[in-house]
């Protein structure tokens, strides 16, 4: 049976990600960006909690760690990062497997944004959650890791199916956006970029994405090796269109 993923929106631009496994009920949540919005979204679906799936250390993905495992008894997996702000109950790293009921999620090395960082990716549903390693049309900041090794993750992700489901934390599309038209005029970005203004004119959600259309559009998996990646992510860091 099928995971659901249900994504709401809380802080100021992030997603909480609560995902099920239909065979038999257990429920994850995937970081821990605003545990009261978890918890009244929880209370909504009727759904209890059984793990938190963490990706990275950083406050707006592990934050609200402590409070939902006090609430909920549930169980904290994460890398080894993690515990420089909440302690893990089992620490996880590239080539495990972590299991939601009959669902069974691969842990992929994605270390870049930070040295740890981690994704979580379901290969029988084809669904990937990537935390802030890749974002549509763009990817996360280089606080730790380097070009290479973010160069590195990237590339992982894209050998995954095209049509992998891609779920990342925050709604940063639009911006992205405006950053990979600045570098790219094709078509397809423009055809895109358009769709994503006009959807966020609408309070609509980009995410999720899918490994096909950022192959197809993100500049930065398009780079094509470590030293075009690092230019592009320098430029971004640096753009203010």
């Amino acid at each position: 049976m099928p995971l659901t993923v249900r994504q709401f929106p809380c802080l100021s631009d992030n997603y909480g990600l609560l995902a099920r496994d239909e065979a038999t009920g257990k429920v994850a949540c995937i970081d821990t960006p605003d545990a009261e919005a978890i918890l009244a979204e929880l209370r909504t679906l009727g759904w209890g909690l059984d793990l938190i799936l963490n990706t990275h250390w950083h406050p707006d993905h592990a934050g609200g760690n402590a409070r939902l495992k006090a609430e909920t008894g549930c169980m904290v997996v994460g890398p080894p990062e993690v515990e420089k702000i909440s302690p893990v109950d089992r620490k996880v790293g590239h080539g495990d497997v972590v299991e939601l009921g009959q669902t069974r999620l691969s842990v992929i090395d994605t270390g870049g944004h930070t040295l740890g960082h981690i994704t979580y990716y379901d290969a029988a549903d084809r669904i990937a959650f990537v935390g802030d390693t890749l974002f549509a049309l763009g990817c996360g900041r280089l606080f730790e890791g380097t070009a290479e090794q973010m160069w590195a993750s990237l590339s992982r992700l894209a050998e995954l199916p095209d049509d992998t489901a891609v779920y990342c934390a925050h709604e940063y599309t639009a911006s992205n956006a405006r950053f990979a038209l600045s570098v790219d005029d094709g078509a397809a970005l423009k055809a895109r970029a358009d769709a994503v203004f006009a959807a966020r004119e609408r309070g609509e959600p980009t995410v999720p994405t899918s490994i096909a259309l950022e192959k197809a559009t993100n500049p930065f998996l398009r780079a094509g090796d470590a030293r075009r990646f690092g230019e592009l992510r320098a430029a971004k860091d640096s753009f203010r269109g």
